[in-house]
């Protein structure tokens, strides 16, 4: 009788045992199965091919017209989903003639930091014409650029934007701003910084010519920041900024053409039509050139608008970039 009693205490306390461990290895299974679109493969295909980082011209209204603080660049980019920060010195002018020019540097550092911001670059206007046609004034614009290279080195940026100014005529330009470029790079190169030209008015919106400036200086710290817009490279009277006389014909082609010799880019924007694309460039288009390229760095969020306000200028090109990079999957 006592065995009639244990075999089947015993059988049934083994069928439970065994339907215990199915039922474990099954919620392990099927929690594997919800956790698989979460995985490190599935989380990189949502994320686009480049880095956003904001330009601070983005904001020019509210730092100048506006009276607003610059030293909020880092706070209002972190708040509206930036990684990185394009700096424009010029929006700088009056801090640093209140504060000085070292302390304007370690507080935007200490902003920057203070955020969880990467520095990309500096945007240097004002310091000279690196092109001009007169040798001891092109080398006084070398050592104004100066500063910059040791203020990018000191935020931790890896290249300064410098304009290229001096002469309209390409014969020129070319030996013109390929010696105030070598002077300024070689300085840069001993502070790890490169030297970077956009299309940004006169001949350096004319790629052609531009290519063929950086190719003479041939130095590895010198290279392009293409901006999607910016190529006007003739306007009324010989202004600098201004109504424009001479557009170069494809800006397609353009930044086809500046891409190869590029470590940033600059995603310009005016204004949007009711389905959230840009009305004057085709960033898709753009974008698939970038993406061809082989660029993965940073790509500055540039809204130069009116229309729409600063931030949602900005929101709107950050949204349609990111639509353009998703589209190419």
């Amino acid at each position: 009788m006592a065995k009639l009693i244990f075999l089947p205490r015993l059988t049934g306390f083994i069928l439970l045992s065994l339907f215990l461990s199915f039922s474990a290895c099954k919620q392990k299974a099927d929690k594997a199965e919800k956790m698989e679109p979460s995985n490190g493969t599935a989380m990189a295909s949502q994320e686009p091919f480049f880095k956003l980082s904001l330009a601070e011209w983005s904001l020019h209204q509210k730092f100048q017209a506006e009276g607003g603080d610059p030293f909020q660049f880092a706070e209002i980019a972190k708040a509206n989903g930036f990684e990185g920060l394009e700096y424009v010195s010029q929006l700088y002018s009056k801090q640093i003639e209140t504060l000085g020019f070292d302390k304007v540097i370690d507080s935007l550092k200490t902003m920057s930091e203070k955020h969880g911001m990467q520095n990309v670059l500096i945007m240097v206007d004002g310091e000279g014409e690196l092109a001009s046609l007169d040798e001891a004034e092109r080398d006084q614009a070398v050592e104004n650029h100066k500063k910059w290279v040791d203020a990018a080195a000191t935020l931790g940026c890896h290249a300064i934007r410098v304009n290229t100014f001096g002469t309209n005529d390409p014969e020129q330009w070319i030996p013109a701003v390929t010696d105030g470029l070598q002077k300024l790079a070689t300085y840069a190169a001993t502070k790890n910084i490169e030297v970077l030209c956009e299309n940004h008015g006169w001949l350096s919106s004319d790629a052609p010519v531009l290519m063929k400036a950086i190719t003479a200086v041939n130095m590895d710290n010198v290279g392009t920041l293409p901006d999607f817009g910016n190529w006007c490279i003739k306007r009324n009277q010989g202004e600098r900024w201004g109504a424009c006389e001479e557009v170069y014909p494809d800006k397609y082609e353009g930044i086809k053409m500046m891409l190869p010799k590029a470590t940033a880019v600059s995603a310009k924007s005016y204004d949007f039509d009711e389905n959230g694309n840009e009305t004057t460039l085709d960033y898709p288009r753009i974008i698939k050139l970038v993406k061809d390229a082989g660029y993965t760095g940073f790509i500055g969020v540039e809204y130069e608008g009116t229309r729409l306000s600063e931030l949602e200028g900005i929101k709107a090109t950050k949204d349609l970039l990111l639509r353009s990079a998703k589209d190419l999957e």
